[in-house]
């Protein structure tokens, strides 16, 4: 590696300058144009794990010659926090990292560690560093801060607010500390006022809405819904919201009612067979982003009954056209309910929901209550499918427990919130790793699991492996555990500032194994930049 130390000033200012990039593109369109030489940049250098063990290590050679361990630690420390000023924060967490294996009894090594964990959304494990800060020095209020953070994100509220009160009562004067309490406060006091008067738990928003009694006013031009859901209808939808056109209030509701209906019929898990020379395709998270989900049918064919797919979680949140999307899942749910899949994802549930944009976006475009009625739509998807007797896909991954058969997630009761364990939990939440075992979640929800946790379950349930989605992948896709655990992520360019490419699988009916997997570029989009919709709860972090 002779070259490194040449070349670590471009490193830096590459990394540094990747999200300026990115954010610097975003004039009409959202994704620069192929030959834009920033964009060659971006793709040079978009995967960061290995840029980040060559950073790292031009660092520690730095100070190779410091024998003091708390000398060096702090010298790394201090290093750490200029990468993290730089949002390179997968270096400042390894410089963390290697601070607290040559010092671990400082209490600023983990509250800095947590805050740059919080930045990754890798919120299990920034809890996890504030508690530890708060056991060496129950004093410093930055951890509290920290640690406030961490449950906002994992939606323990009241545990948030405490750690607020603490802050604003250490620091009187802090004007930003009230702020955060309060805004807290307000969460807090919200959420026991909705179930304060939610006394009728067995009344459904679907019950209060009669779409008769909508009308239509006569300049609206989007297509009409009289009968049931046509391809006809489907084609003239997308294109409509193509235009960013919107489809009335009374056909919008016309589908949530139907597909409502559809959903409480439905098991948790749900068998799918795909004939001999079928293909059949299986995509990941797409999280609001129309137009890719529109390059997905140009890529591989508009869903139709000799054309499948199956939709496996994660449908709305982040991206600013989740309305769209959600609306063009079900209307082909609707067109071909034997033929098109729809599995819950841990983004179809009310906390998320009211933190990562879609709340806010259909209370945008529509009402509060058909924000509502989408929650209770959502406790009825299926939590997981199984293809042709030999494929286990779930958004997800696998579980807490060992033992866990297809009969015990039949019997699982799907029809509520997400619980924080627990099998419907692990579905929506896990994450594979590459040691054997078990390990706790770096989300702070569900868990990790290894090889041998899946061989053990395929082999249990004659299964041949896993498909599963919930992580971005830089290709869109990644193989684990040898082939019998696949992650699958449909949302190219997340959030407008990745830069990783979308996939599919796609197998046919006699050849399950190994699954022919696509990846794709992001689309250009409308000049609505990802989260427009979301919480204020991310000027919490």
């Amino acid at each position: 590696m002779c070259w490194l130390n040449d070349s670590i000033p471009f490193l830096v200012y590459a990394m540094s300058t990747i999200n300026e990039l990115l954010r610097s593109v975003r004039n009409k369109w959202s994704v620069p144009k192929k030959n834009n030489q920033n964009n060659v940049l971006v793709n040079r250098y978009l995967y960061r794990a290995s840029m980040a063990d060559d950073l790292v290590a031009s660092v520690l050679q730095r100070f190779e010659s410091i024998k003091i361990p708390e000398e060096k630690a702090a010298k790394l420390k201090d290093e750490a926090n200029e990468y993290f000023k730089k949002e390179i924060y997968d270096v400042a967490i390894d410089l963390y990292s290697k601070a607290i294996e040559l010092d671990p009894n400082v209490a600023i090594y983990y509250s800095n560690r947590s805050m740059a964990y919080l930045k990754k959304e890798l919120y299990g494990l920034a809890l996890e560093d504030a508690e530890r800060s708060l056991q060496l020095d129950p004093n410093y209020v930055k951890a509290y801060y920290r640690r406030a953070s961490a449950n906002m994100a994992l939606g323990k509220f009241k545990l948030a607010l405490k750690d607020y009160d603490t802050v604003r009562k250490a620091k009187p004067s802090d004007k930003d500390a009230q702020k955060k309490f309060d805004e807290c406060q307000k969460i807090v006091k919200r959420i026991a006022f909705e179930k304060a008067i939610s006394c009728d738990e067995n009344k459904s928003v679907a019950e209060t809405i009669d779409i008769y009694k909508i009308q239509v006013d006569e300049g609206y031009k989007g297509p009409y819904l009289e009968l049931d859901i046509s391809k006809d209808f489907m084609e003239k939808l997308i294109d409509l919201y193509k235009n960013q056109g919107k489809l009335h209030a009374k056909y919008a509701y016309k589908i949530l009612l139907e597909i409502r209906k559809y959903f409480t019929q439905q098991p948790t898990l749900v068998e799918i067979s795909v004939p001999d020379r079928q293909k059949f395709t299986i995509c990941g998270d797409v999280h609001g982003q129309f137009y890719d989900l529109c390059n997905i049918f140009e890529l591989n064919g508009l869903p139709s009954e000799t054309n499948p797919y199956l939709f496996n979680g994660d449908f709305v949140d982040r991206g600013s056209f989740s309305v769209e999307t959600i609306f063009t899942l079900f209307g082909f749910k609707l067109l071909y309910p034997n033929h098109f899949y729809l599995s819950r994802g841990n983004h179809e549930s009310d906390v998320m929901n009211k933190m990562y944009g879609f709340e806010g976006e259909v209370k945008s475009k529509y009402s509060q209550k058909m924000a509502e009625l989408f929650t209770e739509i959502f406790n009825y998807l299926p939590l997981c499918h199984v293809v042709n007797k030999k494929i286990f896909v779930c958004h997800g991954g696998l579980f807490k427990e060992n033992d866990i058969t297809l009969d015990k997630i039949k019997a699982v009761n799907r029809v509520r919130q997400p619980p924080d364990e627990g099998i419907m939990c692990d579905l929506l939440w896990s994450d594979p790793q590459e040691e054997n075992g078990r390990a706790p979640s770096k989300r702070g929800v569900g868990i990790q699991f290894g090889p041998d946790i899946t061989e053990n379950f395929l082999k249990k349930n004659d299964l041949l492996y896993v498909v599963r989605s919930h992580e971005v992948k830089p290709e869109g896709y990644e193989k684990h555990h040898d082939g019998k655990c696949y992650t699958i992520f449909s949302a190219p360019n997340y959030c407008d500032t990745i830069g990783n490419k979308g996939a599919f699988i796609t197998i046919t009916g006699e050849n399950l194994f190994p699954p022919r997997i696509t990846s794709f570029e992001a689309v250009s989009h409308p000049n609505v930049k990802a989260m427009a919709y979301a919480s204020s709860f991310f000027n919490f972090l």
